[in-house]
């Protein structure tokens, strides 16, 4: 990555939601238990994107905060904005599910530590204006459908005389809980993320409004990023591809089962919160879609939906198990698509290569000006690659890097093959 202000962050239009300006219009989505943490939402922060810390569950599991889950909660989503603060000045915001059953509590205390945003989803946000009134933190809902784009809109004009600052569309390819029915996911009846996208924001559109549209679920390099952006999109949510980077604070055997994933290893479940869930494969995974209940002792009901009486097994402790590292008794929450890259890299590193795709897909067919890649340019100039490589190093050419790559505008270098041929016919008079 360029830094900063480096030229990657220059090429690719800013996300704008109101005076926050993202400069590579990329939202690291919120992963719980513990994936979106302080080490990851700052480091996205740091390279001109917008990090995000997943609020649930960042109290520790042991005994004594079970006795009181709220307050563990909050003490860690505290500690979690703190520790993001003091390692980034970039933009980063919390992700509040509505399904919590301290959602307020959860809310209030982002509000008083401030941060840049508020991403909700996990059901309707239609209460979140009331519960931040009076400060500047952007709101922004997660919809999987227009409709419920269409009811929060209408009904946060309605009761608070305001509209979401941006929405975030997350369509059926998307990890955790998801916003479909369980039935629709497996039948392949849901509708894809681009119709979704184009739907929400033709609805912005029909309402008079300017509402930023963030799209979002099994967008996992920077052709998918192209596709959104020429879509309409004004940015895209990611969060699968993070998990494997040095900045995430999972354990490295929670990494590896990422790295090694097939696609048959990646499930649907129906999770005891009433919800469908996309998985990987595991030990405890394998027992839940055989049947296999585990008892429950729950002193309190973190999600307003749960029944511990009848829930085969408790979700969080599967997913705090898989956040220690126990992955034979957790869940693993994924993304429909495996990670491409099958290394642990950078956060820098995955979002050079991300900005790198982008920018090659926006200029495929001609919709921008084309960049040539030293190959094409070789092609092009009918030269051997390591040469354009040099003069490019040497400023022989006119190049810039996205990245560690040289690229070429084409238009400047027909220009440049101009003034060669005027200084060749010149040179011979």
């Amino acid at each position: 990555m360029a830094g900063r202000d480096g030229f990657v962050m220059k090429k690719l239009k800013p996300l704008i939601i109101g005076d926050l300006e993202i400069k590579v219009p990329i939202v690291q989505g919120g992963m719980g238990v513990k994936i979106s943490t302080a080490s990851l939402a700052s480091a996205v922060a740091n390279c001109g994107g917008a990090g995000t810390l997943a609020s649930v569950g960042l109290g520790d599991d042991r005994q004594e905060n079970r006795a009181d889950y709220p307050k563990a909660s909050r003490e860690g989503l505290i500690y979690e904005i703190r520790q993001t603060k003091k390692s980034t000045k970039g933009i980063f915001g919390v992700n509040i599910m509505v399904a919590l059953s301290n959602y307020e509590d959860l809310v209030s205390t982002t509000v008083k530590q401030g941060v840049d945003f508020i991403v909700s989803g996990a059901g309707l946000p239609l209460r979140l204006p009331e519960l931040t009134e009076g400060t500047k933190i952007k709101l922004i809902p997660i919809v999987s459908s227009a409709r419920a784009a269409d009811i929060i809109i209408k009904t946060w004009q309605r009761r608070y005389n305001r509209i979401p600052d941006a929405i975030v569309v997350e369509g059926p390819l998307a990890g955790g809980h998801l916003g479909f029915k369980y039935e629709d996911i497996m039948s392949r009846k849901t509708d894809l993320l681009e119709n979704i996208t184009k739907d929400v924001i033709t609805l912005v559109k029909n309402l008079g409004l300017k509402i930023p549209v963030i799209a979002g679920g099994g967008i996992y390099d920077g052709t998918r990023i192209a596709d959104f952006l020429k879509l309409g999109a004004s940015g895209v949510q990611i969060a699968t591809p993070f998990v494997t980077t040095f900045e995430c604070s999972v354990p490295d055997n929670f990494k590896e089962l990422y790295l090694t994933a097939k696609e048959e290893d990646i499930l649907i479940i129906a999770s005891p919160v009433g919800m469908p869930g996309r998985a990987l494969r595991t030990k405890f995974i394998d027992g839940v879609m055989k049947g296999e209940k585990r008892p429950i002792s729950c002193n309190y009901i973190c999600l307003k939906t749960c029944d511990p009486h009848t829930a085969p097994y408790c979700i969080a402790e599967a997913m705090f198990n898989a956040a220690i590292g126990d992955l034979d008794n957790a869940i693993v929450f994924t993304g429909a698509v495996p990670p491409k890259i099958k290394r642990i890299i950078s956060v820098n590193e995955l979002m050079d290569t991300l900005v790198n795709g982008a920018l090659e897909g926006l200029n495929t067919n001609g919709s921008q000006e084309h960049l040539f890649t030293v190959k094409e340019l070789a092609d092009y100039l009918k030269m051997q690659p390591i040469t354009i490589y040099k003069h490019a190093e040497q400023g022989k050419l006119p190049s810039f890097k996205v990245g560690a790559s040289w690229r070429f505008k084409k238009a400047t270098i027909d220009k440049w093959i101009e003034e060669q041929e005027k200084t060749r016919y010149n040179d011979a008079k």
